[in-house]
């Protein structure tokens, strides 16, 4: 097998990380050499490739399900929001600019031949590539320089399926929306739907199906059932409004309050916790919930004194205070562990200078202009455990207080004080005898699971490629990756509407 295909969504959040993922680990399962790609990616949740590139995270876990290494090829342009209208530019793994939506749209022209050497790239070395597009294609207004929907699949002559989230409603009608909204050269790429998160009797649906097709002269490749049990790594925070699981009556849970931060990024750090047995994790800005938790998680942040001054504004700074002085356990990781520092120093990011942070560990962090990307291994000597992680970030702490570990090169990492500890390690959870050493610190009563996240994370993978293959057209998604778009397809003409329209 030999090509590529593009997976885009109707909407935000409508799974096509997922099934780009799902695609992945099928074709590796049938032998093929695939690779994921994502032209433009806006995310706050990243990793840090082994050669020290920054990438969005939901490549990273399509690469895993590929069962390859991620590089910077496979997401070229990654954005980071950093406060209400500026994000900052990565190309190609390292910080490019900073822009606004104005200033990011007038520089597309000039990162279109970065997407496309890293296409042809990617598709030079492996038999497939599967692409994953942004929010919705039929988003006209951004349609002139499109990098990364159907732009890129008209540049590159790829195929274009697009998923919709059946349980958010108004499922016919978005597919059939978004592809009336396209010009006939962009519906010419667009050759198939997917049907997300179906719950119920197929049989039900059947007359919906056929109805779209005769419609849009397009088949339903397929309708994937929902499924509990799938958790991937999030990249968007409406992931989040997601209530937490529920556990088993009559279990012993350890609950894990995370301070949902406005500009919250990494979250999928505590997907590790949420895989233990028992340990229940919950999204909150509830001054309750931090005060009755048994543990505390400051995540994140892409604009830590923004994030600051809004927990103040909200009370939360009391909260974490209180819990801190009742020795009640509290983690900062990154921004987070900025956060519960002394003092920030930033003339980078929010560019005001010297800030005065929450005060429950010994840390001044100032903010350098070159951001540190780069993985790490060391030890925990406080708990007894090997560690590792990836680090993210323009801040560089300068910590007082017990070190939390100690990297492979001698040098210490992180602050301890008492219940509050703080590290500027990414992925350290994923650690498993770190992890539920941690655990056991914070509840003596806290019991193990037997498996490591890498095969939970692993067997998640596998159940999703299982599900593309009984779930999905194969045979037919085969087919458009190696021929292309089908060249018969039906045009939605839209010239009623704009009759009516006048």
């Amino acid at each position: 097998m030999k090509g590529a295909i593009l997976v885009c969504g109707t909407q935000s959040n409508a799974g096509k990380s997922l099934v780009a993922a799902g695609l992945c680990r099928w074709l590796s399962q049938e032998g093929v050499r695939v690779a994921p790609f994502k032209a433009q990616n806006m995310a706050l949740n990243s990793v840090v490739t082994s050669d020290g590139c920054e990438i969005g995270r939901s490549q990273a876990v399509q690469a895993a399900a590929a069962r390859v290494e991620p590089e910077a090829a496979m997401n070229p342009i990654l954005l980071k929001p950093s406060g209400p209208r500026h994000s900052q530019v990565i190309v190609m793994g390292h910080p490019y600019t900073d822009a606004d939506a104005r200033s990011y749209q007038r520089l597309k022209p000039q990162l279109q031949p970065v997407v496309a050497r890293a296409l042809e790239d990617l598709r030079r070395r492996y038999d497939v590539v599967v692409c994953e597009g942004a929010g919705s294609p039929a988003e006209i207004n951004l349609r002139r320089h499109d990098l990364v929907n159907l732009g890129l699949a008209r540049s590159a002559g790829l195929p274009v399926i697009v998923v919709a989230d059946i349980d958010r409603g108004g499922v016919f009608a978005s597919l059939f929306g978004t592809l009336a909204l396209l010009d006939p050269a962009d519906q010419a790429h667009i050759s198939g739907f997917v049907i997300n998160k179906f719950r119920g009797d197929p049989a039900i649906l059947a007359p919906g199906l056929d109805r779209l097709r005769e419609l849009t002269g397009r088949p339903v490749l397929g309708v994937l059932p929902f499924a509990d049990g799938l958790e991937l790594d999030a990249e968007d925070s409406l992931a989040l409004d997601s209530a937490a699981p529920e556990l088993a009556a009559g279990t012993d849970i350890l609950d894990v309050a995370v301070l949902r931060l406005r500009w919250i990024s990494n979250f999928p750090d505590v997907d590790a916790l949420a895989a233990e047995p028992g340990v229940r994790v919950r999204f909150t800005r509830s001054a309750a919930d931090l005060a009755r938790a048994d543990l505390v998680v400051v995540p994140g942040t892409k604009a830590t004194v923004e994030d600051l001054d809004r927990l103040r504004a909200d009370g939360l700074d009391r909260a974490l205070a209180a819990r801190a002085r009742a020795g009640r356990p509290i983690l900062g990781v990154c921004g987070g562990y900025q956060l519960l520092g002394q003092r920030i120093e930033d003339e980078v990011e929010s560019r005001r200078g010297a800030v005065a942070g929450l005060g429950l560990l010994p840390v001044v962090t100032s903010f350098e202009p070159d951001k540190l990307l780069r993985r790490r291994r060391g030890w925990c000597d406080w708990l007894g455990t090997p560690v590792g992680g990836y680090e993210i970030r323009h801040g560089r702490p300068r910590a007082g207080g017990d070190p939390v570990f100690t990297a492979d090169d001698g040098t210490a990492e992180g602050s301890r004080d008492g219940s509050v500890v703080g590290f500027s390690w990414h992925g350290a959870l994923e650690h498993d005898e770190f992890r539920r050493a941690l655990l056991g610190w914070v509840s003596p009563t806290f019991v193990p699971g037997e498996a490591s996240f890498a095969s939970v994370r692993e067997s998640r993978l596998d159940a999703l490629g299982n599900l593309v293959a009984a779930h999905l057209d194969t045979g037919r998604l085969t087919r458009l990756i190696e021929a292309g778009p089908p060249a018969d397809l039906a045009t939605i003409s839209t010239e009623v509407r704009e009759c009516c329209a006048s």
